[in-house]
């Protein structure tokens, strides 16, 4: 009956030590992680002071996302059109870098300053950050659409399967 004590308080002993080493990696994880996004926050809120919001084409090119998402909200009932709007999306994506190059060249015609550097921040993050997230949405909107779908189509053949088991029973 010793030996039994004995055993169950070395299982007790092992199982506190690993919980203690447990708590102490989350607790570890917790701080780095709260520390590890306090710089990348600070950087996103100074990047988006660095930016004239009052430069018409900045305005130009955030009207324009908000009317894409509008017409993505509103066309959510029309599948085949929502795929063109996400193509278009896709499109505008994969040309960014061509866009980015471009806009740096021709910045002076334009704008205050140069937004526009070699590895593509700005635009990343005012062009094609939306697009991707508009590209979301309508594959979510699409996902719902063909769940309703599903759901149709099963209640219609389990409706059809009754009629005919009424009719072979009649």
């Amino acid at each position: 009956m010793e030996e039994v004590y004995r055993a169950m308080d070395e299982v007790k002993a092992a199982m506190n030590e690993h919980v203690d080493l447990v708590a102490d990696l989350v607790q570890r994880v917790s701080s780095e992680l709260r520390s590890g996004f306090a710089p990348a926050v600070d950087n996103l809120f100074r990047f988006f002071r660095a930016v004239d919001w009052k430069e018409p084409w900045l305005i130009g090119l955030m009207s324009f996302h908000v009317i894409l998402l509008l017409v993505v909200i509103l066309s959510r009932r029309k599948v085949n059109f929502q795929l063109l709007l996400a193509l278009f999306s896709f499109g505008g994506v994969f040309m960014a870098e061509r866009i980015n190059t471009y806009l740096a060249k021709n910045w002076k015609k334009f704008s205050s300053q140069n937004y526009f550097d070699s590895h593509g921040v700005f635009i990343s993050v005012l062009w094609s950050g939306p697009l991707v997230i508009f590209t979301m949405l309508i594959v979510v909107n699409t996902l719902i659409t063909l769940c309703s779908l599903m759901i149709r189509w099963k209640r219609a053949e389990l409706r059809h399967r009754a009629r005919q088991n009424r009719a072979k029973r009649d």
